[in-house]
């Protein structure tokens, strides 16, 4: 089969186009036709050779994020067959072949069919987000109807989709963007309330919307310093959860109010072979959001192949993406 390779890591233009080996079947598995494949900060980090210790042995195939139909189905595997049209985050790491290829070979635990009212490309943008999200919100901090819950990174790949799952649990959501364009975006993905960072300092939001008392769920995207600021707007026994952790932060405001600090690093199933059931799961919840219309992904109005993947990596990482970015098949 063709795939788009790395033989080292490097710059988006490392990737080369090559004919691999199709991937043979064992039980408890599914070959997946790639339809479409998402780009990920993550396969941006692998193919820098940042995280190279979860990266694919060279020559590699990257990225997890994929839609498809499946082509062939393994001994022991139930719930699938050929031609079902499926989404999965199944590859692209350590010990796992990735979806920049005519086929992936994916454990069935983590399969779900697609959505019925999502094209591929639609569907290809949802995995690794959606189960970031999900297990962010829902099985770390448990969000409740009529909590308040504020959502750093309004339109980003992760930060979309809190918010329409926060929405759909009954939250109260607000979310944080950095311009008009993108609080319109938030509203219209069904954000309660929207607010510039750019034009409103913490304490300024956190006194206008919560009477200073502080947010009863805080899910940060971002990282970094945004850490800070996510301690910052918390209530007392308030919860924090993120998905970027790597550096080194004050917890003191988080002991002086009692907070929670959760972590999320969805890619533990797939490196450890840990609750790969559970993201199947979750897929098949989001379809379901989907297909009541309670869902949907936020996609990048740019058109790419998966041989322009090069490219794709290049504009995820110029910061000028909205939105997921998709690449569709050969």
């Amino acid at each position: 089969m063709e795939a788009m390779i790395i033989r080292q890591f490097g710059a988006p233009d490392i990737f080369e186009k090559a004919s691999v080996a199709r991937p043979q079947i064992y039980p408890g598995q599914v070959l997946i036709k790639v339809a479409a494949t998402s780009v990920n900060p993550v396969d941006c980090k692998i193919r820098q050779g940042k995280l190279a210790a979860i990266a694919p042995d060279f020559p590699a195939i990257l990225h997890g994020d994929v839609a498809g139909a499946i082509e062939e189905v393994g001994d022991n595997v139930a719930g699938f067959n050929i031609g079902d049209e499926v989404y999965a985050c199944a590859g692209g790491v350590k010990g796992m072949g990735g979806a920049l290829a005519e086929y992936i070979l994916a454990d069935a635990r983590l399969v779900a069919h697609k959505p019925a009212g999502l094209s591929f490309r639609e569907a290809a943008a949802l995995p690794l987000v959606s189960i970031t999200a999900w297990t962010a919100l829902i099985d770390k901090a448990r969000i409740q109807a009529g909590q308040q819950v504020l959502i750093h990174g309004a339109t980003g790949g992760v930060g979309h989709v809190g918010i329409q799952l926060a929405k759909a649990r009954g939250a109260t959501v607000y979310a944080t963007c950095a311009s008009d364009t993108k609080a319109a975006i938030a509203k219209d993905l069904g954000a309660d309330y929207v607010i510039n960072y750019r034009q409103m300092d913490v304490t300024t939001y956190v006194e206008k919307y919560t009477g200073g008392k502080g947010f009863d769920v805080v899910f940060d995207t971002v990282g970094g310093d945004n850490i800070q600021k996510s301690f910052a707007t918390a209530a007392l026994n308030g919860a924090v959860v993120s998905v970027s952790t790597r550096s080194i932060q004050d917890l003191s405001l988080m002991h002086a109010k009692g907070l929670s600090l959760h972590v999320v690093f969805m890619l533990i199933p797939l490196l450890y072979d840990v609750g790969r059931e559970h993201h199947g799961m979750i897929l098949r919840e989001i379809t379901q959001l989907a297909d009541r219309s309670q869902l949907r992904p936020l996609i990048d109005d740019s058109v790419f192949k998966i041989t322009d993947v090069g490219a794709a990596h290049q504009k995820l990482e110029s910061g000028k993406a909205l939105g997921k970015i998709v690449l569709e098949a050969w």
